[in-house]
C-alpha cells in the first residue's frame, strides 16, 4: 500500500487529478436534508489537504449552492483543485424539456448554445474561478442536436474558459455521437457494485477512445458504506427515505458483504467503504470514483481510499463476495 494518491488523466485533456473525487451534490443540502455551510467548505480543504484535487460539483445542486460553496473553499487554493461542474440543468428559461422543480422553481434539460454560454458565467463567477477544468453536460437534451451542444463547448475551450469536455447521463447512441466529435475528454456515470449496466454499454467505447469515466454514487448512495445499519430511519427530504433500495433486506446484505470482505479491508488498514471506492478504481475503463462528503472525517475517509493497492487475490476475493451477498439488489 501507498501513502499517496492515484493520480489519472482526464481524457486526453492534459489535465491530471486524483483518481478519487470529492462529489459536492449533499453540500448542496437539496435532497439530502439540508447543509451546514462551514462543514461543507472545512470538508472540501480537508480533502485538498489529503491529496484529493477533483472536486465535481453543479448548479443544480441547490441551485447554485454547492458551486458558491466549492467557490468559497476555493479562495486562496485555487491552483490546487481541478474543478469539474455541469451545465444543462436550467432554470433561468423554459426551454427544452420540464425535468424537475426544485424550491418551487422548474428546471428544464437544456443544452443549447446560448443557455451553455449563459451557464458558464453564472459557474465562473460562483466558483470565483476564470477556467473550469472539466466542463460536463449534465443530463441529455432531446430537443438540442448534439452537434450544437458540442460546438458550444468547443468554442468555450478555445476561449480558455474550459479545458475539458465531458458528458454525464448518456445513452450508447448519445455517447457514440460525442465521440465522433472527436473533443469529449470524460462520461460521468452511476456506476458501483450493484450498478454495472455502463460495462456493457459504454465502458468498451470509451476505453476504444481514450475516454475518461467518472463515478458517481459509488457507494451507491452510502448503501455500500458498511456504515447504514438495518435500524437506520431517514427523514425528511431525504431521498433514500423511500427507495426501495435501502429496504431492511438490502442492508442484511450488505452487512453480509461487509463481514466478508472485512478481512481484505484489514490487510490493507482500511474501512470497508473505502475497500469499495478503491475496487471501483480497479475496475477496467474507470477512471475516476466521485464520493460525497459532508465534514472533513467523511472527506478524509474517502481521500483514504485513494491510495489502496489491491493485488489479484484481494479483487478476487471482493468480486466472489459482490456474486455471493450483493445479488438482487433491486427486487
Amino acid at each position: 500500500m501507498s501513502g499517496d494518491q492515484l493520480m489519472r488523466e482526464i481524457g486526453r485533456s492534459g489535465v491530471k487529478a486524483s483518481a478519487v473525487g470529492l462529489g459536492t451534490w449533499a453540500i448542496g443540502g437539496w435532497m439530502w436534508g439540508g447543509t451546514d455551510e462551514r462543514e461543507s467548505i472545512a470538508a472540501i480543504q480537508a480533502s485538498l489537504d489529503a491529496g484529493v484535487t477533483l472536486i465535481d460539483t453543479a448548479p443544480a445542486y441547490g441551485l447554485g449552492r454547492s458551486e458558491e460553496i466549492v467557490g468559497k473553499a476555493l479562495a486562496g487554493r485555487r491552483d490546487k483543485a481541478v474543478i469539474a461542474t455541469k451545465c444543462g440543468l436550467v432554470w433561468h428559461t423554459n426551454k427544452g424539456r420540464h425535468f424537475f422543480d426544485q424550491d418551487g422553481r422548474p428546471v428544464h434539460r437544456y443544452l443549447g448554445r446560448d443557455a451553455i454560454l449563459h451557464e458558464v458565467e453564472q459557474s465562473l463567477k460562483r466558483l470565483g474561478t476564470d477556467y473550469i477544468d472539466l466542463y460536463i453536460t449534465h443530463w441529455q437534451d432531446p430537443t438540442t442536436p448534439i452537434e450544437e451542444t458540442f460546438a458550444a463547448l468547443e468554442e468555450l475551450r478555445q476561449a480558455g474558459k474550459i479545458k475539458a469536455i465531458g458528458a454525464s447521463n448518456v445513452g450508447r447512441g448519445e455517447l457514440e455521437q460525442y465521440i465522433a466529435g472527436s473533443g469529449l475528454d470524460a462520461i460521468q456515470e452511476r456506476f458501483s457494485m450493484i450498478d454495472r449496466e455502463i460495462e456493457t454499454e459504454l465502458l468498451p467505447l470509451t476505453r476504444r477512445s481514450g475516454v475518461a469515466t467518472l463515478s458517481y454514487s459509488s457507494l451507491a448512495l452510502g448503501l455500500l458504506s458498511g456504515s447504514i445499519g438495518p435500524e437506520r430511519v431517514f427523514s425528511g427530504d431525504d431521498q433514500r427515505r423511500d427507495n426501495p433500495r435501502f429496504s431492511v433486506g438490502n442492508r442484511e446484505k450488505v452487512a453480509a458483504f461487509a463481514k466478508s470482505v472485512r478481512p481484505i479491508a484489514e490487510k490493507h488498514g482500511a474501512t470497508v467503504a473505502q475497500l469499495v471506492i478503491a475496487w471501483t478504481l480497479a475496475q477496467p475503463g474507470v477512471t475516476f470514483a466521485l464520493c460525497g462528503a459532508r465534514n472533513p472525517a467523511q472527506a478524509l475517509d474517502n481521500a483514504r481510499a485513494g491510495t489502496i493497492r489491491f493485488d489479484p487475490d484481494d479483487l478476487a476475493g471482493i468480486d466472489a463476495a459482490i456474486a455471493a451477498t450483493l445479488v438482487n439488489m433491486d427486487s
